[in-house]
């Protein structure tokens, strides 16, 4: 039987799943290796959630925890014959609005847009020469995290530059596209009437926005020309005055790279904390500069929820996912405190106890915990493009 094998790189973590093609792709396995960088661990899965392989791999990088993702399924499913390979991309410009086979030209046209994601786009190209090289007889579907964006009324898509650069391409593109796409179709399978509503998604992880839709379509996204905007995130600034690069620029002596650096690589969290860029760290700290970050991290949340609702015109349902959006109760109970002029009113037990539904009873807002599951969406449209 043919498999469909997918690949999702984040900025420190890569995914990886394996599927039984059909109608609806069926999950034999999954891989996970997170804190990439700072002592890495694999897990390999399978569809019940029972652990096939858990082992540390250090401070190893991406390429080295490709390697162990793929061993790990080579060893448990020897048998398994690979057709399709799926692979998140982050950013497809404006040229790519739908998944696409990957082509030498195509790939070079991607390669270009490193700049726009530096902290994504070259592991994502780096795991499809790596699944070229793998598995060379399969065919390879790239699918974007910006194309669910793509149809963003004008006010929601353009910057107040001379128009001359909209043009150019230089617009607000959205990110988290593949997970937005998952809850979209979750909630239309789930609960069709909040799905044909005013819903607010906050994918919050080491990556972190916020995406408006109205009838399970994005409207409006808190990120925009690059995955640098919006909210903090786990090591990069979020929304900031370009005032600021002009200051480090000119008055503080930076060079561009200087500049890239810290933004991506040295701010969000970790910068704001001194300690650590992840939430797990930062919650069990008794730092003052860690609850700073969290209060801030939150903040930021909150006032993006805001700008949200007003492009929505009111609001329906608010859905937590992501790493800490899926994990991290005290996050989402210190958003949604005070969020009454909403319609939102928790639940604390319910919030406590992780589930679906966590806002009280009487609350007219519905607040949700969805788990995200991009790979699922990027083996349906890998299958759906190779049939």
């Amino acid at each position: 039987m043919t498999h469909v094998l997918t690949l999702n790189a984040g900025s420190s973590s890569l995914k990886s799943g394996l599927f039984l093609t059909g109608d609806e792709p069926n999950l034999v396995a999954e891989g996970h290796v997170d804190r990439i960088g700072s002592g890495a661990r694999l897990r390999l899965s399978g569809p019940d959630g029972e652990t096939l392989v858990e082992r540390v791999l250090g401070a190893g990088d991406h390429e080295s925890a490709l390697k162990a993702a793929l061993a790990g399924f080579d060893a448990h499913f020897p048998d398994s014959e690979i057709t399709a390979v799926g692979h998140r991309v982050v950013h497809g410009g404006m040229d790519f609005a739908e998944p696409v086979e990957l082509s030498d030209a195509i790939l070079a046209r991607l390669e270009a847009f490193v700049p726009f994601a530096p902290l994504h786009q070259p592991h994502n190209l780096a795991g499809i020469a790596a699944a070229r090289n793998a598995f060379p007889d399969a065919r390879q579907i790239a699918c974007f995290d910006t194309a669910f964006h793509r149809n963003h009324p004008f006010v929601n898509d353009v910057f107040a530059l001379p128009r001359a650069y909209y043009d150019k391409g230089i617009r607000r593109y959205g990110f988290h596209g593949l997970s937005y796409d998952y809850i979209s179709s979750a909630l239309a399978r789930t609960n069709p009437a909040l799905h044909a509503g005013r819903v607010i998604v906050a994918h919050l992880g080491n990556g972190a926005s916020m995406c408006a839709m109205r009838a399970g379509k994005s409207v409006a996204s808190s990120m925009g020309f690059s995955a640098l905007d919006g909210l903090p995130m786990g090591t990069r600034s979020g929304q900031l005055d370009p005032g600021v690069l002009l200051y480090l620029l000119e008055s503080e002596g930076l060079s561009a790279q200087e500049i890239s650096d810290l933004l991506y690589r040295k701010s969000g969290l970790l910068g704001l904390s001194g300690l650590s860029s992840d939430m797990r760290t930062l919650l069990a700290s008794d730092s003052e500069r860690a609850r700073e970050a969290i209060d801030y991290f939150c903040f930021r949340i909150r006032r993006e929820l805001g700008g949200l609702a007003a492009a929505l015109e009111g609001l329906d349902a608010l859905v937590f996912t992501g790493g800490i959006g899926e994990n991290a109760a005290p996050i989402r109970a210190q958003v949604c405190r005070g969020l009454g002029w909403l319609g939102i009113e928790l639940d604390e037990d319910r919030n406590d106890s992780g589930e679906t539904v966590i806002s009280a009873n009487r609350s007219s807002t519905r607040v949700l915990v969805i788990p995200t599951d991009e790979e699922r969406v990027i083996a349906r449209a890998t299958a759906a493009l190779v049939a």
